[in-house]
């Protein structure tokens, strides 16, 4: 309680300035909250083969495959023409044997040319041995849940001990399964492994690389810490091997919300399962490469947390099988802290509070820890996350901020159930789009100048160049009127990054 009540204070002193300190103080309280939340758990924690038993499944000549479980893949795909082979054939090429392997292709696309394209792909694989089963069921139902929970239904499923769930961008070495499958093996407790997402296209773009230091962070720290010291985090929806058992025991899938991964995982926790993340094993996938592909994608990922949240908040709280520990963490530090208050508090104090106390002179805050201390804790985590992005700590903050307000409108609409709270917009991707150049064009419409003029408008994001105006309003007041001249160098950096994104001029193109 000592070391929270410290943060606590630590936090308060620099941003409202409640005790006297230097600059160089203050950072060594921003190394403390590091530490007592982040490094302890990491440097302290066991690894993996020391916390869960491992046996590497050997190949016997003799017995033949007996010695392997029979494990389903599933790749759900809708409409994915630029990637639709990239995990069919990743998957194909498992070095695990074919007879205890069934690969599961989940076609929800609504282009025929599409679905017949997929099918092909899936015959191409079947003809050279591999156990590949083509499902098509006619319908977007409950989206990707429905389309996984429609894959489980099938009758060959029965056999299977295991699934594993690749998105069809996702790349997984041949030797994926013969790593990761021993750990749910020989810990009968264990209900889901989970790996580490790397990307094929991170040095595509501005945009694509600080997307890798954001979920480098995710997978490096939440990730790594949820698994090490609590046995729980949220299953990311691709990477990933569940036990079947473990998933029929906890309900299966369910589309009531979109973020249908994280409810699986909490009800599977709540039925007293734990989790395994492996940091070691790391997929290839594709990060968005728009603006608008990945609003769309945060949308998604913030909206329905929030509202898995609000669904499952009575439900943590009052069950019996999860300790008071797991139940606090899950409730406080994984749903409320990280998916709904800080990214709200950003939006907040960033481009409402700091900017109205330029216009309130009597309110006094601290804008060097505004400014100094989250750079100073992003450097930190890309140091060890992302330490190739070191140089573009500013940038990464700026546009965190930037995004905030999608975000935090996200959060709200999952909170309150709100029209789009289960809307679901497929990532777009460009995957090879060279060589898949005549299959894009064979699928798309011909309406060139409609197209034209819908992402013009798609491009130009009036919340974003409003917030941008009332910055520079605030800002100009500040300069002719006020003191602290240095805080409005970086509150003109906020505006420009804004800007860009209110003008989506980030990225490859706007798909």
């Amino acid at each position: 309680m000592v070391e929270i009540v410290d943060a606590k204070n630590i936090v308060l002193e620099w941003v409202f300035g409640s005790r006297e300190g230097d600059i160089a103080g203050k950072m060594g309280q921003i190394l403390v909250l590091i530490k007592l939340f982040f490094l302890v758990p990491l440097l302290f924690g066991k690894k993996p083969e020391e916390r869960f038993k491992f046996e590497e499944i050997k190949d016997d000549l003799e017995g033949g495959s007996e010695a392997f479980p029979l494990v389903l893949v599933q790749i759900p795909i809708a409409n994915e023409v630029e990637v639709y082979k990239l995990s069919i054939g990743a998957t194909c090429n498992f070095s695990w044997p074919t007879d205890r392997l069934i690969i599961q292709v989940l076609d929800d696309s609504s282009d025929q040319t599409t679905k017949d394209l997929i099918e092909k792909e899936c015959n191409k694989w079947a003809n050279e041995g591999i156990n590949i089963r083509y499902q098509s069921r006619g319908t977007r139902e409950g989206y990707k849940a429905g389309a996984l929970k429609h894959g489980m239904d099938q009758d060959y499923v029965e056999q299977c001990e295991y699934v594993a769930l690749f998105d069809v961008d996702f790349q997984p070495e041949p030797d994926f399964l013969r790593r990761a499958i021993p750990f749910l093996i020989h810990n009968p407790k264990l209900a889901l492994v989970q790996t580490r997402w790397r990307f094929s296209n991170a040095d595509a773009c501005l945009l694509t690389r600080l997307q890798e230091i954001s979920l480098d962070f995710h997978f490096k720290f939440e990730q790594e810490v949820g698994s090490s010291g609590y046995g729980f985090f949220g299953f990311n929806g691709s990477g990933g091997i569940w036990r079947i058992n473990a998933m029929y025991d906890a309900g299966g899938w369910d589309w009531r919300t979109t973020a249908e991964d994280m409810d699986l995982s909490v009800r599977a926790a709540l039925k007293g399962w734990e989790f395994l993340y492996l940091g070691n094993i790391q997929v290839k996938s594709e990060l968005p490469s728009s603006v608008k592909a990945h609003r769309s994608q945060q949308h998604r990922w913030f909206c329905a947390p929030a509202n898995l949240f609000r669904i499952t908040l009575v439900q943590i709280a009052i069950n019996k099988k999860v300790s008071l520990k797991k139940k606090l963490y899950m409730i406080l530090s994984f749903f409320f802290v990280r998916k709904i208050v800080g990214h709200v508090f950003v939006f907040l104090f960033y481009f409402v509070v700091l900017p109205l106390t330029i216009l309130f002179p009597e309110v006094v805050l601290r804008k060097d820890g505004a400014i100094v201390a989250p750079c100073l804790i992003t450097a930190l985590n890309t140091l060890i996350g992302t330490p190739r992005s070191l140089y573009l700590i500013l940038h990464w903050t700026l546009f965190e901020t930037a995004m905030s307000f999608r975000r935090t409108k996200a959060i709200f609409v999952g909170l309150f159930r709100a029209k789009s709270v289960n809307e679901w917009i497929v990532t777009e991707k460009l995957g090879d789009s060279l060589n898949n150049k005549t299959n894009i064009e064979s699928t798309a419409p011909k309406h060139h100048g409609v197209l034209q003029a819908k992402a013009l408008k798609d491009r130009i994001l009036l919340p974003e160049l409003g917030i941008a105006v009332f910055l520079l309003a605030c800002g100009c007041y500040g300069f002719f009127y006020g003191k602290e001249y240095y805080y409005y160098v970086y509150m003109l950096l906020q505006i420009i990054f804004v800007t860009l994104v209110g003008f989506s001029c980030f990225g490859l193109k706007n798909m």
